[in-house]
């Protein structure tokens, strides 16, 4: 039987790189949901589609296909019409979007059975917001992961920085507090922590100490 870890929190709390770290330390797969509403977000995007409850929305999810998939590396690779986006989706804007469109109960309904089907048949971490609260009630370990939303804008400026992107740390502090609000308070599956939950705070951590206090978490639980 497969085991599944429900790993939430807030935009930049660093869910993804440490939850893959995670996965790769204890041969488990690594499923970034995120990286999902991101997919559908720039797919209206592109098509001009207001992420918004709308029939337009409705047409959208109606012709388009988003799938995941792993390299040899076991990395995950998200396809938008079978074209590869992982990379495209990591901008600021990106991010805004997926906030957006996530808040759209059509959009969550038309993910939930994909995100499922990877639990069942394998062995997973999982993280996004609502996966412990909604999308697995039942995973064997809930995680809430979160830090200040300073030390979650500085991160990120950081990460986008080295990547050669010319950002602004207020703005993208002022974002994270947006988002921040935007996930806890819209009516479709709202951020929030899991019944029965571990609440891990990573900003006095580094990122290595957050990977490890992580895989202690797992391991003490299942």
């Amino acid at each position: 039987m497969s085991v599944a870890i429900a790993l939430d929190g807030p935009a930049g709390a660093g869910k993804s790189s440490i939850a893959k770290r995670a996965a790769k330390a204890l041969d488990f797969i690594y499923v970034d949901t995120g990286a999902l509403y991101r997919t559908i977000g720039l797919a209206a995007t592109r098509k001009g589609v207001e992420p918004i409850p709308s029939i337009e929305v409705e047409k959208l999810l109606s012709e388009i296909t988003v799938d995941l998939t792993f390299n040899e590396k076991g990395e995950q690779i998200v396809l938008l019409d079978g074209e590869d986006v992982s990379g495209l989706i990591r901008t600021p804007e990106a991010s805004m979007m997926a906030s957006k469109i996530s808040a759209v109960p059509s959009v969550r309904a038309y993910l939930l059975d994909l995100q499922r089907n990877m639990a069942k048949s394998h062995n997973v971490i999982m993280d996004g917001r609502d996966i412990g609260t909604v999308v697995l009630p039942d995973a064997k370990v809930k995680i809430f992961l979160t830090a200040s939303p300073e030390a979650r804008a500085q991160r990120r400026y950081k990460e986008l920085c080295e990547k050669g992107m010319d950002v602004k740390y207020e703005d993208i502090l002022n974002d994270v507090i947006t988002r921040d609000y935007n996930d806890s308070h819209r009516e479709t599956a709202p951020l929030k922590p899991a019944e029965g939950c571990v609440m891990v705070d990573t900003t006095e951590l580094d990122f290595e100490q957050s990977v490890e206090k992580i895989i202690s978490v797992i391991k003490e639980n299942i």
